[in-house]
């Protein structure tokens, strides 16, 4: 069997507990758990010295007269000469409590026995107000003090020992505390003592019935003195052992502690799945135009291929037509801005549509599908706080998708090695036809003018500069369709890596702005769970 914690560590869990599901549970609970929490911390400061026992009980009950019986002196004034006070009236046996213990229950009208019974010293006795008083401030006084003390007797009569009113208003509701209650049957003298024995049953299984099986029942007669002698035994052994007041206020802790518990429900995951993450991911991406930057890559490397690959006669034809990414103003990030390329004042805002239409409804409907998942099976309140920390960053959400995809590195500064080698043979295939068409022209021109033309060779009765022209021609545009094909590979790989990479941003900011904060809370979910069965 587990050792229980001590009560001062057990507050301290249901107060943890309590502050975790503030805005999540319902107010009122947690306004009710706060309040006891104040009380039960307030109780356990004054001295444990004292056990505070108050009676209750409706009118016509006899109530101030066993109030009278216990204590052994006239105190209480009962039936129609009783004060017309609302408030308690209190006994103090073997000397008086510390006064602020008696303002603190605001008790007014203080007595000391001075001939205490044997074994209660150190007891305070309270007379309550009838709680089924027509007036209503006694009704009040007596729901007040039954949340303060110690120990509770019950004063019931043979007449209304079923009282709908005495039942559910109070001993029901209060059935967790059925080990510090008494119930007196009163006024047992009045009946047959076969009758009174049936009316004790009856009583026994109407209290088990409702859950009270733990509180003690006691028949008595005020007027005979029977059961006195036994209530100030019961009295003198919780005031020797001390211990009503923490059982009481351990009591208090553990209701509160279950009613929270319930609050917190039991079905939630410790995080979002790495699937709807993954999903957010794809649907960020899409909306912050990934898709379209990936294809501008392409792009942008075929141009930039074309330009540097192509034959020099025709590549210029390429740079006629606009770069894609310069377009979207995305390209590479100087390495020199890399290390702040998270701060917003140094990224240029792309040209990429921001999140509106279509994307922006494909947008909510993800993160709406991730607080769905977490927050199917959880209480209401909890299930509201997760759907409003999915949307913490909603609104800067556009921004800091944008700056994930300018900030990105594309890697289109780096990679295109052989390209520069492609394009230094064909500037030797362009030079060599510059040569030949030279030669040609000095040899028409010297035709021209009747002139003997320059030495030369042949093959296959074919001029070298002849094949100097051809052979760069035909070398240049066979080379210029090899390096086509070689720049669409380097295309094609530049734009799965920038898809790659943009996810691997875009992923960085779902996890941050839409994750995260769903995770802690739920992790605030968990750590009230932990902390309530702590406080259990």
């Amino acid at each position: 069997m587990s050792r229980q914690r001590p009560l001062p560590e057990r507050i301290t869990a249901l107060r943890e507990a309590t502050d975790l599901a503030r805005g999540r549970s319902e107010d009122q609970l947690i306004d009710q758990t706060s309040t006891l929490l104040d009380k039960v911390d307030r109780r356990l400061a004054f001295s444990g010295n004292h056990t505070v026992v108050a009676l209750a009980g409706a009118t016509g009950s006899g109530k101030s007269s066993t109030f009278n019986a216990i204590a052994g002196a006239p105190l209480a004034e009962p039936g129609v000469k009783r004060p017309t006070t609302s408030k308690a009236m209190a006994a103090s046996f073997g000397g008086a409590p510390s006064s602020e213990l008696l303002d603190w229950l605001d008790v007014p009208r203080r007595h000391e026995v001075s001939e205490v019974p044997k074994g209660l010293d150190g007891l305070v006795l309270l007379d309550l107000p009838d709680h089924d008083s027509t007036q209503a401030a006694h009704r009040m006084e007596v729901d007040r003090m039954v949340q303060l003390v110690d120990m509770l007797i019950w004063v019931v009569d043979p007449q209304k020992y079923a009282d709908a009113a005495l039942h559910d208003r109070y001993l029901v509701p209060m059935a967790h505390h059925s080990d510090v209650m008494l119930v007196l049957l009163n006024q047992v003298d009045t009946l047959a003592p076969e009758q009174a024995d049936n009316v004790v049953k009856d009583l026994r299984r109407l209290l088990d019935s409702e859950g009270l099986g733990k509180a003690r029942l006691q028949p008595f007669s005020a007027r005979t003195g029977q059961g006195v002698a036994q209530v100030r035994e019961l009295l003198s052994g919780m005031v020797r052992d001390k211990k009503v007041a923490a059982t009481r206020l351990s009591q208090d802790v553990d209701h509160a502690a279950g009613l929270l518990a319930d609050s917190l429900g039991k079905e939630a995951p410790g995080a979002v799945s790495e699937a709807r993450s993954r999903q957010l991911t794809r649907s960020l991406a899409a909306a912050a135009g990934a898709p379209v930057v990936a294809e501008a890559v392409m792009g942008a490397t075929r141009r930039r291929g074309s330009l540097i690959t192509g034959w020099p006669a025709l590549s210029w034809l390429a740079s006629l037509r606009p770069d894609p990414l310069r377009r979207l103003r995305l390209g590479a990030l100087p390495k020199a801005d890399r290390k702040h390329e998270l701060e917003p004042a140094r990224v240029q805002r792309t040209a990429l549509p921001r999140g509106q239409g279509a994307s922006k409804a494909r947008v909510d409907s993800a993160i709406r599908e991730v607080s769905d998942e977490v927050a199917a099976g959880m209480p209401r309140g909890w299930a509201q706080s997760v759907r409003r920390a999915s949307l913490t960053h909603a609104e800067t959400l556009p921004d800091d998708l944008d700056r994930a995809v300018a900030t990105t590195d594309l890697a289109m500064d780096r990679g295109f090695g052989y390209w520069r080698f492609i394009q230094v043979i064909q500037w030797i295939l362009f030079a060599c036809v510059l040569a030949g068409l030279g030669w040609l022209a000095v040899d028409f021109a010297l035709a021209y003018f009747q002139m003997p033309p320059l030495p030369t060779r042949r093959y296959r009765s074919i001029p070298l500069q002849t094949w100097l022209v051809l052979g760069g021609v035909a070398g240049g545009l066979v080379l210029a369709g090899i390096s086509r094909v070689l720049v669409e590979i380097t295309a094609r790989a530049k734009g799965r890596r920038a898809e790659q990479v943009l996810h691997r941003s875009i992923e960085q900011v779902a996890l941050a702005k839409v994750v995260e904060p769903v995770n802690a809370e739920l992790r605030r979910l968990q750590q009230a769970r932990k902390a309530i069965a702590r406080a259990r």
